[in-house]
């Protein structure tokens, strides 16, 4: 492991490119930009943390965990994927890396191969930008979509939702990527 040659305090932003713009967004805006805003800085968040490291994304936190940063790559593709396609937008679009065999599937497929690395990015861009799409064309956040779990859910309560699933997972990335290489920061 590597660690940072000068002190840094946790408290402080993440070093890296684009690191102070995830916070640009209006803290004044109506709820919908809110929303997408808050979103958005989670979702850069997770790609901040990530940033620069390539099969290292692979590394588990420690035994017997499965914990990976690629893994939280993978499993968030799959929950954008879930709660916009299938949810919101009523597709048949099964889960990317788990499944009812494989429920696991997208900590414990998540393997330092660059080609996995490669493919789980992609997968995850490519559910961000339907999301983002469908965000955008939708004519209010009262939409709403049936969860098998929930029930009927409002386009409002997936993106309250999906805030808190990316906060959650991106405190997990803090801890990883300080395992890592010591970086730390917001």
């Amino acid at each position: 492991m590597v660690f940072m040659a000068e002190p840094a305090r946790r408290g402080d932003l993440f070093p890296g490119a684009g690191s102070a713009g995830r916070f640009a967004g209006s803290a004044t805006a109506g709820e919908r930009r809110l929303l997408v805003d808050v979103l958005a800085a989670q979702r850069a968040t997770l790609e901040l943390k990530c940033s620069g490291l390539g099969p290292e994304l692979g590394l588990r936190a420690v035994t017997p965990s499965t914990l990976s940063l690629l893994g939280l790559v993978r499993h968030l593709a799959d929950v954008e994927r879930r709660w916009f396609r299938r949810v919101l937008a009523d597709q048949d679009a099964p889960a990317l890396f788990s499944s009812a065999a494989e429920p696991d599937g997208d900590f414990d497929g998540a393997v330092s191969d660059p080609a996995v690395v490669a493919a789980s990015w992609q997968a995850w861009r490519d559910e961000v930008a339907f999301a983002e799409g469908f965000v955008s064309a939708a004519a209010d956040l009262d939409v709403q979509g049936h969860d098998a779990w929930r029930g009927p859910v409002s386009l409002r309560w997936v993106l309250i939702h999906l805030v808190e699933e990316y906060a959650r997972h991106n405190g997990h990335a803090d801890l990883l990527r300080e395992r890592i290489d010591g970086e730390i920061g917001v």
